[in-house]
């Protein structure tokens, strides 16, 4: 799933000594002035099948980074009011107010903000062998097929309409320890549950999302490239800071990620004008900082993602299915 982040935070911290981590691979912290916060208490919003939704909110500022971890239940991490980037072994992703992303149980992910963002986190309580927004513990669960079962079992970018966005901001997010919610607050917190879990499996996906490799060489060109995308048009340029042969880099963009170079990138550039346009960038000025006219920009954008720049860029409202 392709795409990545435009300011260049560090995907993951190094691991603790001694343990083995997947985020040993990346970019040493000392390199990105990143600040660290761990997990963010998520032992105190547990979801359940009496209580299937539960949001967590925390502000945090640009550059703060919520350290690698997993939970057993599922997760959608979205920020109405900032930019964030969120990473997992094989790939890391950009989510503006426009998007959301949906993370299955299991996964190790780490999240930076790459602007000061309201970092707001569903936690969704999955019955066995159920995966989804729309799986439920008790009564009837919608039958799915098992295309859409295993779309739900990866990470997923999805468009936040306007009602999930207001469903989101109205969760409750008072952690467990405290008093006991009242009977007419929970009966509100399951009613909006059931939107949001509706809002969610109806939400389209977007391709946003760039992956990473495991190599050691050619993460670290793929961390330079995230960090600055235009600073090299060839990848001869890329490479000469790698220790390996041009040759050898794209035999490994192949193998590891099956594109070549320039279509790796692209996906980075369209990832770093996401960013970009979040912070309300004009379209001209975006394209602009991404070394295109306004013409091929727009041009790029959609033989690359099938939609107009101002949809895909989250500057214009989807057009509703029939």
């Amino acid at each position: 799933m392709p795409n990545l982040p435009a300011t260049p935070p560090a995907p993951f911290a190094l691991p603790e000594p001694g343990v083995e981590h997947f985020a040993a691979q990346v970019v040493p912290r000392a390199r990105r002035g990143l600040s660290y916060v761990g997990s963010l208490t998520p032992e105190l919003f547990v979801p359940t099948a009496a209580r299937p939704v539960r949001a967590k909110l925390r502000w945090l500022a640009a550059d703060t980074q919520v350290m690698p971890h997993s939970h057993p239940w599922a997760q959608v991490a979205i920020s109405t009011t900032g930019v964030i980037r969120l990473t997992v072994s094989h790939g890391t992703y950009i989510v503006p107010p426009s998007r959301a992303l949906w993370i299955p149980p299991g996964v190790e992910h780490a999240v930076t903000m790459v602007e000061d963002a309201d970092l707001r986190t569903l936690y969704f309580h999955q019955p066995r062998g159920q995966c989804g927004p729309g799986a439920l513990g008790s009564g009837n669960p919608r039958q799915r097929s098992d295309d859409e079962t295993a779309a739900w079992r990866q990470c997923r970018v999805l468009e936040v309409s306007d009602l999930l966005r207001s469903l989101v901001r109205e969760m409750p997010t008072t952690p467990d320890g405290g008093p006991a919610p009242t009977a007419a607050e929970l009966l509100r917190e399951q009613h909006l549950s059931a939107l949001v879990r509706d809002e969610l499996a109806r939400a389209a996906a977007v391709k946003l999302g760039v992956d990473l490799p495991q190599d050691k060489r050619l993460r670290h060109l793929c961390e330079a490239v995230l960090a600055d995308p235009t600073r090299h048009e060839t990848l001869a340029d890329w490479a000469r800071d790698t220790g390996a042969s041009p040759r050898t880099v794209a035999r490994l963009f192949r193998s590891e990620l099956g594109s070549t170079f320039t279509q790796w990138r692209q996906q980075v550039i369209l990832a770093k004008a996401v960013s970009l346009a979040a912070g309300r960038m004009p379209m001209g000025q975006i394209a602009a900082e991404l070394g295109y006219s306004p013409s091929a920009f727009s041009a790029m954008v959609r033989k690359s993602v099938g939609q107009p720049p101002g949809r895909f860029l989250g500057q214009q409202q989807p057009v509703p299915a029939n």
